[in-house]
């Protein structure tokens, strides 16, 4: 509508899946609704740009939906802003009648054992933010000069890791991994990953479409021990219920028949297997091995399955451990925050006071700082819908001042350099241009400092800044 400082005014935190859902949700429920979609990071998209695999580019397709949300006129996105530093959840509450949190669970879960914080012991999902050029873990340097890798963890983001470990240098230039990473992998000693899991390969939590293409891995052989695949009592009649579990079964007794084929590299399944402890090398400072205790299933009165440790230990050599073991949510500086759940307290999305639970006037969340990190892309889509839903039946408080153009001064003010669409546009015509010169779906631009400069030459000057790479792109460019 022409007058938007009569509509509702909404403001979304985080632009990944869960924040456009939101948005695209409010769309669709209301024409008089403004939407502004905050990011601390220039680029968009969230786990999709940084968290799903690079040579899984089908996934990252969706990207085209939220481009069409961003593309409505009574959405604005904002990048480069962060939430909490940049502008208060309090700043936010006086422009906007509602502040929707969804900005997902950065964090990863710790194992608690000795020697996790050695040279070469880091989260998977660090590793992750490594090799899909998230501006922040471009200096993580993982170790990659010993033989020896093991993976803690038997869900989606645990394969992930270790197909990248152990796909060819040609295999992994087909997608769109940040160059250093691509780089860091092409010199990559690697030899021998090892994924282990704590329960059984019927309890693996991974997805059969990621664990066959271990089967097409150009460089690498894929392990599975068959006295693994003989199952608990209690495995077989939960496989006989769960379609995912049968199929994953299958894939991997198809691969304990295999042959080897004399691969350079191997991946290996190892199931009932807990990590006790991380040991050093001579200095005390990298790692060197992994102590693991061999786990029994027990079965409880319920029927549901325990793994339990025999004391029976071993220790399994290893120059770089990724853990994998989930996802937590980090506080929001001006909302609550449950700390043992990792989320933002809250009902049907509503956000709730942390002490009293009490619902707070006008503050929402969605996604898995909602509820946790559980599910795929699209389930953010129906979360989302709730939150909305919601969010509409509030009685919510009105803003100070509604003007549209009242965060744009403020942000002004603060000398923040926030990235609009149309910028960000320009980022990614960039990156595909360099990505189609390649072979490649797209070459990422990694630094904030890059990612800025291709947005417009207004935000950073190169004179200022000697560490800008990347050339900026004409209308011709265009």
């Amino acid at each position: 509508m022409d007058d938007m400082t009569s509509a509702l005014r909404v403001a979304v935190v985080g632009a990944g899946p869960s924040g456009f859902y939101t948005a695209d949700a409010l769309l669709k429920a209301r024409s008089d609704v403004s939407v502004d979609i905050f990011d601390r990071l220039p680029a968009p998209f969230g786990l999709v740009r940084y968290g799903v695999a690079p040579d899984h580019q089908k996934i990252k397709s969706v990207t085209a939906m939220y481009a069409r949300t961003a593309s409505d006129p009574r959405v604005r996105f904002w990048g480069n802003v962060e939430i909490g530093r940049d502008v208060t959840v309090a700043e936010l509450q006086r422009h906007y009648h509602a502040v929707v949190f969804a900005y997902g669970a950065p964090d990863d879960r710790r194992l608690g054992i000795p020697g996790e914080d050695l040279v070469g012991s880091l989260p998977a999902t660090d590793f992750v933010a490594w090799y899909n050029g998230h501006p922040d873990y471009a200096e993580v340097e993982p170790p990659l000069d010993g033989e020896n890798a093991v993976v803690i963890g038997v869900g989606n983001v645990a394969v992930d890791v270790a197909r990248i470990l152990a796909k060819t240098a040609d295999e992994l230039a087909r997608s769109d991994i940040a160059d250093h990473a691509l780089d860091a992998l092409r010199a990559s000693q690697v030899r021998d990953v090892v994924i282990a899991g704590r329960r059984g390969p019927a309890e693996a939590k991974f997805t059969t479409k990621e664990l066959r293409e271990f089967g097409e891995l150009d460089g690498a052989d894929v392990y599975v021990d068959p006295r693994d695949l003989v199952l608990h009592p209690a495995s077989e009649r939960f496989l006989a219920e769960q379609q995912t579990a049968q199929r994953n079964v299958e894939v991997m007794r198809g691969f304990a028949a295999r042959p080897a084929r004399g691969m350079p590299r191997r991946v290996a399944f190892r199931f009932l297997y807990s990590p006790r402890s991380i040991e050093s090398d001579p200095s005390g400072e990298r790692v060197a091995a992994i102590t693991m205790e061999r786990n029994e299933l027990i079965e409880r009165q319920d029927g549901s399955l325990a793994s339990v440790g025999t004391g029976e230990l071993e220790r399994w050599p290893a120059q770089l451990v990724l853990r994998s073991v989930g996802y937590h949510g980090s506080p929001m500086p001006g909302a609550p925050f449950d700390e043992q759940r990792g989320v933002i307290p809250n009902e049907r999305g509503r956000v709730l006071a942390r002490h009293a639970g009490a619902p707070l006037p006008g503050l929402y969340t969605a996604g898995w700082i909602k509820r946790g990190p559980n599910g795929v892309i699209g389930t953010n889509k129906a979360d989302a819908m709730e939150t909305v839903a919601t969010l509409l039946t509030d009685d919510l408080p009105s803003p100070n001042d509604p003007r549209p153009e009242a965060i744009e001064h403020l942000l002004h003010r603060r000398g923040v350099d926030s990235i609009d669409f149309e910028q960000w546009r320009r980022i990614d015509r960039l990156e595909l241009t360099l990505g189609k010169e390649q072979g490649r779906p797209r070459v990422k631009l990694v630094s904030r400092s890059d990612l800025l400069s291709a947005a417009g030459d207004a935000l950073y000057d190169p004179d200022e800044d000697p560490g800008i790479t990347v050339p900026i792109p004409t209308q011709d460019d265009d």
